[in-house]
């Protein structure tokens, strides 16, 4: 019979960032731009509460609000988008233009419940914020049971 293994969260990020070093490593001589090595859902993201809400504030620096996409349950929200980035490089003789796109979900659940209706984004200057309004908690009711 094997041993199972549990694994620590420190010791599967310190794997983590070994491998992403090693692949930074071996694609630094071939070119590839830094933008293409870096992990897809790499932004900030700030969450927190009112009595009456949840607000989320989301850092997506050179994103264009028509490439962000918002969905909502009553307990979880999902951000996806694409990242468009071009450099151009000019020399004496040449001029290279390089476009990337870089794609993105991320599911977060929520800490309580929310009205999905009633859900406001804005998005400027690279951040994005949402605010999520809370459901009325539910009231217990009593009932008188008869006992026979």
């Amino acid at each position: 019979m094997t041993d199972l293994h549990l694994w620590r969260k420190q010791e599967l990020d310190r794997i983590r960032r070994d491998i992403d070093l090693l692949f930074r490593r071996f694609h630094r001589g071939f070119g590839v731009p830094r933008s293409l090595l870096e992990p897809a859902a790499s932004f900030a993201i700030d969450i927190y509460q009112t009595e009456a809400t949840v607000i989320l504030r989301a850092e997506l620096p050179g994103m264009q609000p028509e490439d962000i996409l918002v969905s909502v349950t009553d307990d979880s929200l999902t951000l996806k988008g694409t990242a468009r980035e071009e450099t151009v490089e000019k020399g004496e003789n040449y001029e290279r233009t390089a476009k990337s796109s870089r794609s993105f979900s991320k599911t977060i659940p929520l800490p309580c419940r929310i009205m999905a209706d009633d859900v406001k984004a804005t998005y400027k200057d690279g951040i994005l914020e949402i605010v999520l309004p809370k459901c009325k908690p539910q009231t217990a009711r009593g009932v008188q049971i008869e006992m026979k």
